[in-house]
């Protein structure tokens, strides 16, 4: 058994190596790009474990295939030094305290542990340092629309301060799933195609909210968000509005972005700032033929950020407007979980 807290001596490639690492919901979308990244990484000993219906499958690792395993209940994973959990909130709750006890590190890409208080809850490139406690078992993946958004945030939080935030995302339906993504396929073939997965249309149509409704209006995916970033961020009174929108994309949520910082900016500043964030890619020609688009940014795993300027006429500003892309399987879910595991396992720091 791997101690993950006394690695000092190990390099990443070491302990890449000798960890054994399960992937529960192995054969979703972000169990599947899970697999994925572990062997881009260097993981050597995985499993693909999945519901009694999907077993027996095989799926890509590296130059190799796994077959994938069943899980019946948290013994499987006895033994194993990390579990990725992509088997959704209801599962998560179930089994994931269970499967922490059997003394692996829990990273779970649901909404179940992210506002609970002894959970942590972790973009590397924000808030890395979390994961030098030893008091926990289960770290907590973000919402794939708040993992972009943060590590944009937190750049401008460190360098200028900051008040408040106005977030619209365009969503892809990979977000809701793989049977999501065969509904929009399916309506582009044939345009009176019945919805099943979505309330109406997705091709060539927008949706004007993700998720159940709350009693003053807003959709639970905007209520994540806002509640994941001042955490994430440390700022329990950030103020922050937020629209979630569903946008007939396969893959890759954007987000137009307008933010209150505590002091004025040039423009210059702002990009310099953003420039040397770490996971962040910047765009600053103004071109249309050169901006970043979720097809274009496809094969990325960093956030993506564009089209930053102040408001207009101005040289200076309190304010700052934005556009951000990332991979919703990559970046927003599954990419994140694995740098989760990675930091862990090399004991890497990153402030605040």
């Amino acid at each position: 058994m791997i101690f993950f807290h006394t690695q000092g001596m190990r390099t990443v490639t070491e302990a890449h190596q000798r960890a054994r690492v399960a992937v529960i919901g192995a054969t979703g979308a972000v169990g599947r790009q899970m697999l994925l990244d572990l062997a881009a990484a260097g993981f050597k000993h995985v499993t693909a474990f999945a519901s009694p219906r999907s077993a027996g499958q095989s799926l890509p690792f590296g130059s190799r295939q796994l077959r994938v395993r069943k899980f019946a209940r948290p013994s499987c994973c006895t033994g194993f030094d990390a579990v990725l959990l992509s088997a959704g909130g209801d599962f998560a709750q179930r089994y994931g305290k269970r499967l922490a006890a059997e003394n692996a590190i829990v990273v779970d890409n649901s909404s179940a542990f992210r506002m609970a208080a002894d959970v942590p809850l972790v973009v590397p490139e924000v808030n890395a340092a979390l994961l030098d406690r030893d008091t926990y078992r289960i770290v907590a993946n973000p919402n794939c629309s708040t993992i972009q958004l943060v590590v944009v945030l937190a750049a401008l939080r460190r360098s200028f301060g900051l008040q408040a935030v106005d977030v619209a995302t365009y969503q892809a339906v990979s977000g809701a799933g793989q049977r999501a993504v065969a509904e929009l396929e399916q309506q582009l073939r044939d345009a009176q195609a019945v919805p099943q997965v979505f309330a109406q249309p997705i091709a060539g149509n927008v949706l004007a909210a993700i998720d159940r409704f709350d009693a003053a209006g807003h959709c639970f995916e905007e209520v994540k968000m806002v509640c994941e970033t001042r955490r994430i961020l440390d700022l329990p009174r950030l103020r922050m509005h937020a629209t979630t929108v569903r946008v007939p994309v396969y893959h890759g949520h954007s987000e137009a972005v307008t933010v209150e910082l505590e002091q004025e900016v040039s423009r210059a500043q702002a990009l310099a700032c953003l420039q040397e964030q770490e996971g962040l890619e910047l765009v600053s020609v103004d071109d249309h033929a050169r901006l970043p688009t979720p097809r274009t940014v496809a094969a990325s795993s960093k956030v993506w950020v564009t089209r930053v300027r102040l408001p207009y006429g101005e040289a200076r500003s309190r304010w700052l407007q934005f556009f951000v892309i990332a991979h919703n399987l990559k970046k927003g879910a599954a990419t994140n979980a694995v740098q989760i595991l990675t930091r862990i396992l090399a004991g890497e720091r990153c402030a605040k």
